[in-house]
């Protein structure tokens, strides 16, 4: 007689197992949100563009995205971690509004933002395939990244201080590496479990894709206005 052990050892369908399921999950959601995320930013872009907003002052900027991160972190657990999400991604994308109009103010900036918009676009998407294709752990960058990211944050803001273009230029090029290493590093965290919260990886690879924009934007319209 056929023993149930045996049955489930010759069964031609093989389940996955539950942490796979749960993992596929949390990468679905945080994708999705995502995407919702940088609609609703492009958006709240759009009416800066519209309305001709003035930039915000650099230190207004980081008090309204430290903040909003605050408390998405905070309610990162409830459904109003969500409504702080679209808070923070509408808070920066309307930052980027006066940014955007400035480079098309520029000759050839349209060009300059669609490469660097294009440019984005291709490293995450293929960044995120590898990670998820080749499904290697890459938990091991994860201090790496966060020193670099603390070096060029503080550098960076050496470079509006002092007023000092060529610093300016090689944060940029820094945050490129860094941000395509954050790519990697939060997609493996996702697949791997170290990641579970779908909010928190959300921000994350949103601030990770708006600070990469904003880098190969700066570097491009350098490159040029050189021409």
């Amino acid at each position: 007689m056929l023993q149930k052990d045996d049955f489930l050892a010759k069964a031609p369908i093989a389940l996955a197992p539950e942490g796979e399921l749960s993992t596929n999950k949390v990468l679905r959601n945080t994708y999705l949100l995502l995407s919702l995320t940088l609609m609703f930013s492009a958006v709240t872009a759009g009416i800066a563009m519209a309305t001709n907003a003035p930039p915000l002052h650099w230190l207004l900027t980081l008090g309204g995205y430290f903040g909003l991160l605050f408390v998405v972190t905070r309610l990162r657990n409830s459904v109003w971690g969500l409504a702080g999400v679209f808070a923070l991604t509408g808070f920066l994308g309307y930052t980027l509004g006066p940014i955007l109009n400035f480079y098309l103010s520029m000759r050839g900036g349209s060009q300059v933002v669609m490469t660097a918009l294009a440019g984005t676009g291709a490293i995450f998407l293929a960044l995120s395939a590898y990670a998820v294709v080749s499904r290697k752990d890459f938990s091991f960058m994860g201090g790496f990244l966060m020193a670099g990211i603390l070096v060029a944050f503080l550098a960076s803001l050496g470079a509006v201080l002092f007023s000092i273009p060529m610093l300016s230029l090689a944060v940029s090029a820094m945050f490129i590496l860094l941000m395509s290493g954050m790519i990697l590093w939060q997609t493996s965290e996702i697949i791997h479990g170290g990641e579970t919260n779908y909010i928190m990886a959300t921000v994350t690879l949103y601030i990770t894709i708006f600070n990469l924009f904003l880098s190969l934007l700066q570097i491009l319209g350098v490159v040029s206005g050189d021409d």
